[in-house]
């Protein structure tokens, strides 16, 4: 029986969101599925990445990532997005990824999707539900079917308690609330909610 195949879309520039997606990946490899990790395009200048030795360090680490296309969306059957808030809502670098779907969205190759999202943020709040909420405004616009990690299992508590998608504060590029549990906990919902609706295997 084919495998539940996982993508893993995300943003980050100092490594918060980096580390988080990796939670994922392990978790979805844990599981059984097939897992691509996928940045979307860079949109800052080299100078302004520069400037900042967490960003830097951040995209030098990750140079081997593979840049997402819209045809790993269409690949998968399940899909994560991670991105730190900005102002509330996710970043440029993942809206303007978002906006090349046009093509693969007008042929209905995205419907029956099944899709959860992430953030960070500095704060503990700083509008990091608002950016998962605003994913899934995008998912209804797809016509996905939306996984969060809901009310239903301890690490969601442990994380902050947020039922639309695991967020982390991230100060000077690292994770300071306890989230590893919960991410993987996500990732492993999409997943299993995946296998039901493909009926593939985990």
């Amino acid at each position: 029986m084919d495998k539940v195949k996982l993508a893993i879309v995300y943003y980050s520039s100092t490594g918060g969101n980096t580390q988080m997606v990796n939670w994922a990946k392990d978790a979805g490899e844990a599981a059984g599925a097939e897992v691509r990790l996928l940045k979307v395009p860079e949109l800052a200048p080299p100078n302004a990445i520069a400037a900042n030795p967490l960003w830097q360090a951040n995209h030098d680490a990750t140079s081997d990532v593979q840049v997402v296309t819209p045809d790993d969306l269409v690949w998968a059957d399940a899909i994560i997005f991670s991105s730190p808030t900005r102002y509330g809502v996710m970043a440029s670098q993942m809206k303007q990824f978002i906006d090349t779907l046009g093509g693969v969205w007008s042929q209905g190759l995205l419907v029956n999707k099944v899709m959860s999202a992430m953030s960070s943020a500095m704060n503990l709040h700083g509008g990091v539900e608002e950016t998962v909420r605003s994913f899934h405004t995008v998912f209804f616009h797809l016509g996905a079917i939306i996984v969060g990690p809901g009310y239903i299992d301890p690490s969601v508590y442990k994380a902050g308690g947020n039922p639309y998608g695991t967020t982390a504060q991230v100060l000077d590029g690292k994770i300071v609330n306890d989230i590893e549990d919960a991410v993987k906990f996500q990732a492993k919902r999409t997943i299993d909610i995946a296998a039901k609706v493909t009926g593939k295997s985990v």
